[in-house]
């Protein structure tokens, strides 16, 4: 097969956005593995810990960010074609749920995910922020190819479960990472293990341990393990973020230690490549 396509101008350089010190994408290779549930919690315990923190909910057709943080309200506009994000839990967020509430479906093509990708980054109010987390649609389509263009990222964190239907896509994630010049900070393994409310045994529902040999043979840091756990579903649903309730909490200490590792492997990645800007051809 061939496509006929007229060349253009070719795209321009990513911009850095003032005032953001690390822009951090979050993605998967499918859906269904847990990643706005944890770049929720990691954009919140960031905050915890004492960070500023905004929040892209970038999953254009599944916007959750909303309903996960317990907040919906209309943004305001400041300005001439400035917007001011919401804030919930000491988080700035802004989220195409906040613009088309409801069931309504978002039934887009590629140029107007790219063109509202651009007006979240340049359009926001974000100010001073120490990590602006981008929670990513699944896949390794349109969207992720708009936010590489338009800024340039400090590094990518791939979720997968240990299943190998989850391990396969997670794989692609991070190739396309690559290809596109982007670091990745690193793999999380979500839904790694059930305990037993009665007995205290561990389940490996999912299997277990794939997403550490994964990232063990693609030589990228493995950033631990997250329990599949109830109370993080019941939390998510509820708004309220189960790292709300601690860093010693037991629902919580696992993201925390996840969170930690993110921001760890973040300054790395920027000591190593200071002022680096990628241009995709």
């Amino acid at each position: 097969m061939s496509a006929h396509t007229h060349a253009g101008p070719p795209p321009a350089a990513p911009q850095p956005l003032p005032g953001v010190d690390a822009i951090v994408a979050v993605g998967s290779g499918k859906g269904g593995v847990g990643k706005t549930t944890l770049a929720v919690n990691l954009a919140v315990a960031l905050v915890k810990m004492g960070h500023k923190v905004g929040l892209i909910d970038a999953d254009v057709y599944g916007p959750n960010v909303p309903l996960m943080l317990g907040v919906n309200a209309q943004p305001r506009m400041v300005g001439e074609n400035r917007v001011e994000p919401l804030e919930a839990h000491g988080l700035k967020v802004i989220s195409v749920g906040f613009l088309n509430p409801g069931d309504k479906p978002v039934i887009w093509r590629g140029p107007m995910l790219h063109q509202i990708i651009r007006q979240f980054l340049s359009q926001v109010e974000w100010g001073k922020l120490d990590y602006l987390i981008v929670d990513m649609p699944p896949g390794t389509g349109d969207v992720a190819l708009s936010l590489v263009q338009s800024v340039p990222l400090t590094g990518a964190v791939v979720v997968s479960t240990p299943s190998d239907v989850s391990l396969q896509d997670a794989r692609k994630a991070i190739e396309m990472f690559r290809q596109m010049k982007v670091d990745v900070v690193g793999v999380v393994e979500n839904m790694s293990y059930f305990v037993c409310p009665h007995c205290q045994h561990e389940v490996d529902i999912f299997s277990r341990g794939g997403a550490e040999t994964m990232a063990q043979k693609f030589g990228v840091p493995f950033l631990g393990s997250i329990e599949l756990d109830p109370e993080l579903r019941k939390s998510g649903d509820g708004g309220k973020p189960a790292v709300l309730a601690g860093e010693d909490s037991a629902h919580g200490k696992s993201l925390f230690a996840f969170a930690r590792k993110v921001a760890a492997r973040v300054e790395e990645i920027k000591a190593s490549a200071p002022g680096n800007v990628v241009q995709i051809q």
